[in-house]
């Protein structure tokens, strides 16, 4: 059975930090390109960070410098530290497998963790 799986959301303070998880099952993790997206208070949906199967890594301009991607292939798990955080980050946040940079359209999608920013 194909399943993401994210945790490590939590509620922080401003400038406080979180490190999101996403554990794959069910597919060639490491040859996929991987993704997280947030959907804000608005049900706005943007894609936050991508990591692809070479390596290569992008990041929203709002995001940049402060969260980081990564993977561990050994553990099908992927990574969002984010750091730095503001009152504007908060969102739920999704993993996603094959997506495209579309949100909710297109391939693998985990159920969700809930990131809270206080002022």
């Amino acid at each position: 059975e194909l399943q993401l799986v994210e945790s490590g959301g939590g509620s922080v303070q401003a400038g406080g930090s979180l490190r999101l998880s996403c554990t794959v099952s069910g597919f060639t993790f490491r040859d996929s390109d991987m993704a997280w997206y947030r959907q804000g208070p608005g049900n706005e949906c943007e894609l936050v960070s991508t990591i692809s199967s070479d390596g290569s890594t992008y990041y929203t301009d709002s995001v940049k410098g402060r969260f980081t991607i990564s993977q561990d292939n050994a553990k099908r798990t992927v990574y969002l530290q984010m750091n730095s955080l503001k009152p504007e980050d908060t969102a739920v946040y999704y993993c996603a497998a094959g997506s495209g940079g579309y949100c909710f359209t297109f391939g693998y999608w985990g159920q969700g963790t809930q990131v809270t920013v206080s002022s």
